[in-house]
């Protein structure tokens, strides 16, 4: 059951409200006044409460459903108990995310703007503008409309930040170009230093970093990621880049447009990646690669030379996915002999 503490319920919503938002067809159409209260798993859904099922691989626990109804797909349906009210939807994926935002959307809060906020005289913030307490804006920094500012995030001088954006708490931006519909998650660092030296002398000169990060639109950053700002040419992160938590873009990198880096990965200094990239939790790249569209890269993976597009790549170093396995299945032969 979700906590209230956290979350407000927005239900109940009637099994004929639910088809509408979730484009299902509601194969009963006398309980179409039954109202729903929540929204859970197969396993805990109970009475006036609605569940998801999708995975065929949960077949054989369907027939323990308790929930009032379900939303499913047409092949999948026959396995849901007689007594649960169906409902057929060509994606239930989908479904469940428009259901989900039906009864938990997001409390956000009403636009305001801190007293304990420092905001330079310069800085343009756009209307509908949300920014909390200890927020820091620098010299000339714009910030679209809708924008949320979460308390104790640190916006850099001459930043850029464009509509219905939203920077968590304690996040930094500096050099950096912002597009839309962006979220920052709580911690991250954008624009730092990138880590360039130079050894003169025996010591380690830092190289000055005059570059920037260009952030396109319906990009989101996890906690505590960091991305460096470019040393000359600029950082770029593509449209629709997601990123996780925990996670090392270094400077000049360029990832095109949808990409998804999973946890822990790090990517080394002026790699550039194609469209639709995935990499897979903890991947280490060297630096000055270049990675095809549609590559995938597992987790752990470390990557040591350029990737063609649509490759799937596992292992350390990262070959094939098909030679890992024979190199695996080799090494489990001779171990036994």
């Amino acid at each position: 059951m979700v906590d209230t503490r956290f979350y407000t319920n927005k239900g109940p919503l009637t099994l004929q409200q639910i088809a509408e938002i979730c484009e299902a067809e509601l194969q009963d159409k006398s309980k179409a006044l039954v109202e729903i209260k929540d929204i859970a798993t197969m396993s805990k859904a109970s009475t006036d409460e609605i569940c998801f099922f999708y995975d065929k691989k949960a077949k054989e626990k369907a027939s323990e459903i308790k929930a009032t109804a379900c939303v499913t797909t047409a092949e999948l349906a026959s396995f849901v108990p007689e007594n649960v009210v169906r409902l057929i939807a060509q994606n239930p994926k989908i479904a469940f995310l428009k259901l989900n935002q039906a009864f938990y959307a997001e409390v956000m809060p009403k636009p305001n703007i801190a007293s304990s906020a420092r905001i330079h005289p310069s800085a343009i913030i756009g209307e509908n503008a949300f920014i909390g307490d200890n927020v820091v804006i620098g010299k000339n920094v714009k910030i679209g409309v809708n924008c949320m500012i979460e308390p104790g995030v640190v916006i850099g001088r001459g930043c850029e930040i464009g509509d219905n954006c939203r920077i968590g708490a304690n996040a930094s931006i500096a050099y950096t170009i912002m597009g839309n519909d962006c979220y920052i998650y709580t911690g991250a660092r954008i624009g730092q230093d990138g880590f360039g030296f130079q050894m003169i002398n025996g010591q380690h000169k830092r190289i000055p970093q005059v570059g920037r990060v260009i952030i396109g639109n319906d990009v989101e950053i996890g906690a505590n990621t960091c991305v460096d700002r470019g040393a000359l040419d600029d950082t770029i992160i593509g449209d629709g880049v997601r990123v996780d938590n925990l996670a090392q873009i270094a400077h000049n990198d360029k990832l095109g447009r949808g990409c998804v880096i999973v946890a822990q990965v790090g990517i080394a200094g002026s790699c550039t990646f194609g469209d639709y990239v995935v990499c897979g939790g903890q991947a280490g790249f060297a630096d000055h690669l270049t990675v095809g569209s549609g590559a995938q890269i597992a987790a752990q993976s470390g990557v040591m030379r350029d990737i063609e597009p649509g490759a799937v790549l596992m292992g350390y170093p990262a070959v094939p996915i098909k030679d890992f396995m024979r190199q695996v299945s080799y090494l489990q032969k001779i171990s036994k002999k």
